[in-house]
């Protein structure tokens, strides 16, 4: 009898595990607290450490189907609207490191995932099944059950949660911990191409860095819409919602003055479609699994946006997971002793790109003195910079697990 497992989250994270898992030959549900999956958030970025596995899962093709290969990276400073960094992408990011740069909306990402774990008929999707107790069964604690909220219960060989930054999983296994809000709240934003001047319309990602602020655009849907995320530092006013609606107004007197390409995408936003959420997240841990559950994505290493990989880290999590219980499962040894592996193998790197998208965070938000500084030493730390992404981009987790060389 195969090994059947049990995800907590139908999110990107948990659908890639339920996906890869169910590619392995195991048994897969997954409970989702939502009712119904809808088109929520806005872009999202997919470097190509997380598209070469999509593309391994045979996604690519309905993932470039809806999506944008940027030509490159462009940093701009606010103060005098000077290019400081270039990162050429494109096809150059398929020659350089094998798999190409994506640029997507959420809810494409996430429904090309979700149809494919339907298409598994070893996938079975229970949504409004919020996980609220764990507890190991079996004299050997050799199983996991968990009751959702409507008083379901579902037991399998192995709990992965992936139930995001609040994650009920997590607290089952470490006890009730309250993630950190960073200060700083984001909005986002939808602007149809057409609204938008030529230059708009490139196929580029800008970031253009401010004194407590940020400001990164990007084209989705084809090329047909441009993807706004603004992040500013703010103070009292913590909700962590991606469906809260921002006045426009404020954004206008956030970002109004500043160089006319953020001008004019917050300008030409639609008011009905602004949004703003606050930035939560949590310390590295040390330990992501106790006995037969563990921890993937944002349940156990949430991370800021400024590094554009929380979503790319969760498909690595995935991958990695599944490679290491298929290797478990066929030396027919209990599965929980995969999970030390597991955690070995992505507890470092994702702990670098958490730490990595804080820092990122105060680099960005310098003003003054040091942001002149930044801007005037751009030149000379772009090869530094140019390495830093060859290491993120080029990664290969699978590659790694087998100690093969990089990209």
């Amino acid at each position: 009898m195969r090994p059947h497992l049990l995800v907590a989250g139908a999110g990107i994270g948990g659908l890639a595990a339920a996906l890869a898992l169910a590619r392995k030959g195991f048994g897969v549900t997954v409970l989702e607290q939502s009712t119904q999956f809808g088109d929520v958030g806005a872009g999202i970025q997919i470097s190509p450490n997380a598209s070469r596995l999509l593309a391994g899962w045979g996604l690519l093709p309905a993932l470039e189907a809806m999506a944008v290969r940027p030509e490159a990276l462009e940093i701009h400073s606010h103060a005098s609207g000077r290019l400081l960094f270039r990162s050429a992408l494109g096809e150059q990011a398929v020659q350089r490191y094998g798999a190409p740069y994506l640029h997507l909306h959420r809810a494409d990402l996430h429904r090309v995932l979700l149809d494919a774990a339907r298409g598994e008929a070893a996938i079975a999707i229970h949504a409004d099944s919020r996980v609220e107790r764990v507890e190991h069964v079996g004299q050997g604690a050799e199983a996991v059950r968990v009751e959702t909220a409507q008083g379901q219960r579902h037991q399998g060989d192995l709990l992965i949660g992936a139930d995001g930054i609040r994650s009920v999983v997590r607290s089952a296994l470490f006890g009730p911990e309250q993630p950190r809000f960073t200060g700083n709240v984001a909005w986002r934003g939808l602007v149809p191409i057409e609204a938008l001047a030529p230059a708009l319309r490139r196929r580029v990602a800008g970031l253009w860095m401010g004194p407590g602020a940020h400001f990164v655009h990007y084209l989705v849907r084809g090329g047909s819409l441009a993807n706004f995320v603004a992040v500013i530092e703010q103070r009292g006013w913590e909700v962590e919602s991606w469906t809260e609606r921002g006045d426009q107004a404020e954004l206008i007197r956030a970002f109004g003055d500043w160089p006319s390409p953020v001008r004019e995408l917050v300008h030409a936003a639609d008011p009905e479609t602004c949004f703003r959420w606050a930035l939560f997240d949590r310390a590295p841990m040390p330990q992501w699994s106790r006995g037969a559950v563990t921890l993937l994505g944002d349940a156990c290493h949430p991370t800021l946006p400024f590094m554009a990989q929380g979503a790319c880290m969760a498909i690595e999590d995935a991958a990695v997971l599944a490679e290491c219980l298929a290797e478990t499962a066929s030396r027919e040894a209990p599965l929980a002793t995969a999970l030390p592996r597991y955690e070995a193998l992505r507890r470092v790197r994702t702990a670098e790109i958490q730490l990595g998208s804080r820092r990122n965070s105060r680099l960005y938000h310098l003003s003054g003195m040091a942001a002149r500084l930044r801007d005037l030493g751009a030149p000379l730390a772009a090869p530094g910079n140019q390495r830093k992404l060859d290491a993120l981009f080029g990664h290969d987790a699978l590659a790694a697990m087998a100690g093969r060389p990089q990209a």
